[in-house]
């Protein structure tokens, strides 16, 4: 499946990203991997990038602090995804939810794309991006959706006229 979501972005400005497995992310010439908290360290990933002359293979982190923001940015991560911003039962483990004005703290205070996840929803995204935030990263806000494409090209919109 992800070989095949590989194959279908080629020639776009999509990537897949596979989340912590750095294995499976080279075995389907994935271009991007996304670290969590008890992934692979930053460093390692960071060094095989450099020393495998992959400058284009996109490496993101989970951050739940402005402090592990700031950290993740001066490894050498591209983007980080910070949260939960909102409630919500999947991203209940990661803490209570930071809010908007923690959001927008942690996308002042770094040069690289932040993405606002946990608990994001059509009626809140606006107010993540108007916060500063890159983009967003929703399950729910996806899976309920009639027609995911035009949601998406509508956050779009959004991010473009902010």
């Amino acid at each position: 499946m992800v070989r095949r979501a590989v194959r279908e972005t080629h020639g776009t400005s999509s990537r897949v990203l596979v989340n912590e497995r750095l294995d499976v992310a080279l075995a389907a010439k994935a271009g991007a991997i996304h670290l969590g908290e008890q992934s692979l360290p930053l460093k390692c990933v960071v060094e095989w990038r450099s020393s495998a002359g992959r400058l284009d293979f996109l490496i993101g982190v989970s951050c739940h602090s402005l402090e592990s923001a700031r950290a993740a940015e001066l490894g050498g991560a591209d983007y980080i995804f910070f949260g939960p911003v909102y409630a919500t039962p999947s991203k209940a483990a990661y803490g209570a939810p930071q809010g908007i004005e923690r959001l927008r703290e942690v996308c002042a205070s770094v040069k690289i794309p932040v993405l606002a996840i946990g608990g994001v929803n059509w009626e809140n995204a606006r107010e993540c991006l108007a916060a500063g935030a890159s983009g967003i990263a929703a399950i729910r806000l996806f899976q309920d959706g009639a027609d995911t494409a035009e949601l998406a090209a509508q956050i779009e919109r959004f991010r473009l006229h902010k």
